[in-house]
Parts: structure tokens; C-alpha cells; sequence
């Protein structure tokens, strides 16, 4: 009996040792699993007193893959992903735009419909605006308000930018027109009036009077206005593509118009070719030189009567890419920062030139490098 009683208990002693196996397995298994899909370490940035410019990748249409870089011109050294390492979040749908604000920087993560704002020398979150359509830019009029564009509100969001609170709205719709007009870009301010673009089926350009916070007027433009500057003059220069061939509202040449603020009158038409598709106007800090996108960079003085014949900086990948995708001009120092989405699918490329046109540095970033917003104090 002691020598079965040994052999029942020998074989009880084993059961317990399979079954605290699979036990102790499936805690592996499941702390494994855990760990898996938890947020990576946060990092923590410190960009206090850097003089360096924020590059906001665009990413991919519904992937949610946007991403915020950093990169610092005295160190050339350049930080990725740094809102969600930061923040353990993902920034969103299509990031449009960052415009900085004090301390702060207001991100613009167009499909997911919010704006996020951050800390500008840490990267970290501080709030959000949510339940908007589909933003595009932010401009601040004063501490109590700014303005917010979208592309397919017929209006335009006032919030507080210290609160973070919407506080109102601007009705721009056009009830006359078969298209959903207007939609609202970028925001040139001159005196009390705010200069928008309508880029989306449209040809206008929307005055509105910041103190009253009311549509006032608006000036026709070629098809498109995909961008705008105001140069030493309070000239108002407004970069068109012209639509697209089978276009319902249209198809016309790409054109450049310089338009005086003050009487809202235009002064001088520059026309492109038929295939040309300009963007990305920008102006350099003595606003005496225009830079634009076609395929590659282009620069002009506001001076010109007639468009570059040869180009500022040129694009290797023209044929293949379609040219560069970004463009802007460091406010500090006049340095041309250039963003090259290449195939839109893998990170992106931007070159660093200096005024005159020669390659200081290169780098990669996130998926599409669309915007940059540049720290200068």
C-alpha cells in the first residue's frame, strides 16, 4: 500500500508541477502581451533657447501616421516623432500646420479635426481644440482671440488662445454658388483686416475685420490661390495653381498677382505655363524676395516685372517625384528650408540652403514634411 500510496502521490506531485508550468506560462505570456502594447518610454526634450524650427509631417491620408521632427541649425542635430515620444500619443490624421504662439505651439491635425497644443521647449501636450471640420491654419489677433481656417466649414473658428476655448464663429458661405464656398487658408494680416484664401473651388481672396470679427469684402483671383505673402510695400502677392484639367469649376493657366493692400486693387498679373503648378509662397524676412514651389525653388525680387526663367534651387527627381513638396524661409537668418516628400510613402527629406542658394544640410524627417514653424527667440 506505502508503495501505491508513493506512486499516487508521486504522480499528484507531478500534475501540480505540469499544471504551475502552464500557470506560470501564461503569466509570461500575458506580461508579455502586456508589454507589447504598452506606450514606449517618454522622452524628455529640452529645447529652451534653441533657435531651431519645427517640421510638421503631413503623413498619410486615413493612416494617422502625421508626426512632429525638431531640428536644431547650430547643432544640425534633428529630433523625430516628437510628440509621441513626448507624449505617448500619436499626433493624428494629416498634420497641416504649426503656428507658434509665445510659449506655445498650435498644431493642426486636419482630419482628425483638432488642433494640439504644445509646450515649444518640451514638446509637451497642454490641450487641445476638438470638434472642429477640417482645420488648416491658426492666427493670433491678440491674447483673447485667434482665428482658425478649415476647408470645408463655411466658417472660421475665433477661440482664446490662452484658455484654449472657442469663443465664436465667422460665416464666410457663399449661398449663391453651386460649390461648397468658401473654404479658408492661410491668414495675411494688414491694420484691423485679416486676408484669407479660398483655395478649394474658389478664385477669392475674403477680407475680414478683426475687430468686428466680420466678413467686409472680398478681391477675385486666378482660380485656386494656394498661398499668399505681404511684402515691404503692404503689397499683398497671391500664388494661384488654376485648377485642374475637368475641373467643374474651372481650369485656367497658374498666376501670380500683386494686389496693394490698402485699395485692394491689382497692380501687376504674372501667368505660368499651362501645365506649371505653383505653391508654397513664401517671403524672406526684409520682405523683398519672394520664393515659390514649381517642381523646384524659384525666387524673385517684388521689384520684378516678369517671372524667374531659371530656377534657385533645383530638384533632382522632377520626373519621377514630381519635385519638392515644401518651402520656407528662416526668419533669423534667411536660410531656405526645403521639404522633399519623395514617394509620400517612405520618411521624407529637407534640405537646408543658405540665401544664396548652397547646401548647408540634410536630413530626415516623418512622412511628408509639409510645414515648419520656426523658434526665434
Amino acid at each position: 500500500m506505502k508503495k501505491e500510496e508513493g506512486k499516487s502521490h508521486q504522480s499528484l506531485v507531478i500534475r501540480k508541477r505540469k499544471l504551475n508550468g502552464l500557470l506560470l506560462l501564461l503569466v509570461i505570456m500575458l506580461l508579455l502581451s502586456s508589454c507589447s502594447e504598452s506606450p514606449v518610454d517618454t522622452v524628455y526634450f529640452n529645447f529652451s533657447g534653441d533657435h531651431g524650427v519645427y517640421i510638421v509631417n503631413e503623413g498619410n491620408f486615413m493612416y494617422g501616421n502625421s508626426s512632429l521632427s525638431f531640428y536644431n541649425p547650430d547643432t544640425k542635430r534633428v529630433y523625430n516623432q516628437v510628440f509621441q515620444a513626448r507624449n505617448g500619443v500619436p499626433l493624428g490624421d494629416v498634420a497641416q500646420s504649426m503656428s507658434i504662439w509665445k510659449n506655445l505651439g498650435f498644431i493642426v491635425v486636419n482630419n482628425s479635426g483638432k488642433i494640439y497644443i504644445i509646450d515649444n521647449s518640451t514638446g509637451e501636450y497642454k490641450g487641445h481644440i476638438s470638434g472642429l471640420s477640417s482645420p488648416r491654419y491658426v492666427h493670433f489677433i491678440n491674447e483673447k482671440k485667434a482665428y482658425i481656417t478649415d476647408l470645408y466649414s463655411k466658417k472660421m473658428t475665433i477661440f482664446n488662445p490662452t484658455t484654449f476655448q472657442v469663443t465664436g464663429f465667422i460665416p464666410v458661405g457663399n449661398s449663391n454658388s453651386e460649390f461648397s464656398q468658401h473654404s479658408t487658408e492661410q491668414m495675411i494680416p494688414y491694420k484691423n483686416l485679416i486676408f484669407t484664401n479660398c483655395w478649394s473651388y474658389d478664385n477669392k481672396i475674403l477680407i475680414i475685420n478683426s475687430d468686428t470679427d466680420q466678413l467686409v469684402d472680398s478681391i477675385e483671383v486666378f482660380k485656386q490661390p494656394n498661398s499668399m505673402v505681404i511684402d515691404r510695400d503692404n503689397k499683398l502677392w497671391v500664388l494661384s495653381d488654376g485648377g485642374f484639367e475637368g475641373s467643374p469649376f474651372g481650369y485656367e493657366q497658374a498666376g501670380l498677382l500683386k494686389i496693394d493692400a490698402e485699395t485692394r486693387e491689382i497692380e501687376r498679373t504674372f501667368q505660368f505655363e499651362k501645365n506649371d503648378r505653383p505653391m508654397n509662397l513664401c517671403i524672406n524676412p526684409t520682405k523683398d524676395t519672394l520664393y515659390f514651389l514649381n517642381r523646384h525653388a524659384w525666387k524673385m525680387a517684388v521689384t520684378e516685372k516678369h517671372l524667374p526663367e531659371k530656377p534657385f534651387i533645383t530638384s533632382e527627381y522632377t520626373s519621377l517625384y514630381g519635385g519638392f513638396f515644401s518651402l520656407a524661409i528662416d526668419p533669423a537668418n534667411r536660410d531656405v528650408y526645403v521639404g522633399d516628400a519623395i514617394d509620400h510613402r517612405q520618411n521624407g527629406l529637407v534640405y537646408r540652403y543658405d540665401a544664396s542658394g548652397k547646401l548647408i544640410d540634410s536630413f530626415k524627417v516623418g512622412i511628408s514634411p509639409g510645414d515648419f514653424a520656426f523658434i526665434t527667440e
